[in-house]
């Protein structure tokens, strides 16, 4: 379907550029290819942190930078999953509202914790949790964050 819509809008940089690699990268990544993400998300690096939509009070989503950092943590690099999750928290007014700004944080942990650098992993889970306080204790990434957590040396 992407390559359809490719097709039919030759000319639209925020598709070509910004969207349809994200898609493909994050179907790739449903199927266990985090390499072949990372491949596809070449295509959005002179775009990423622009302004994909007019949505002042929600922020700039920042979805291919989100979708490279799961990428290398399948791979298990942390750096350089650590390096896209600094992104959110280096542009913090840039990234306002959006929704994957707390999920960097859960990010940064896991990247923290992959580098075995539990206290720093530690206060990345905590700020999320922090973020997350009053969600409901039952959505799946929610309960499976805290499992990590339980999981870190004392």
């Amino acid at each position: 379907m992407s390559d359809e819509v490719a097709k039919q809008f030759p000319l639209n940089t925020v598709l070509l550029g910004y969207w349809l690699p994200t898609i493909r990268a994050a179907i790739a990544l449903d199927r266990d290819k985090p390499s072949e993400a990372i491949e596809a998300l070449q295509a959005c690096l002179p775009y990423e942190l622009g302004y994909p939509n007019p949505e002042v009070e929600v922020g700039r989503y920042l979805y291919p930078v989100y979708v490279r950092g799961q990428a290398y943590l399948l791979m298990h690099r942390g750096s350089e999953g650590l390096a896209e999750f600094h992104k959110f928290l280096d542009r913090r007014s840039v990234v306002v509202n959006s929704p994957l700004g707390a999920l960097a944080r859960l990010g940064l942990a896991r990247a923290y914790n992959l580098l075995g650098e539990d206290a720093k992993s530690r206060a990345a889970y905590e700020d999320f949790f922090h973020l997350w306080k009053d969600a409901d204790p039952d959505i799946p990434i929610l309960a499976q964050a805290r499992a990590e957590y339980s999981r870190l040396s004392h």
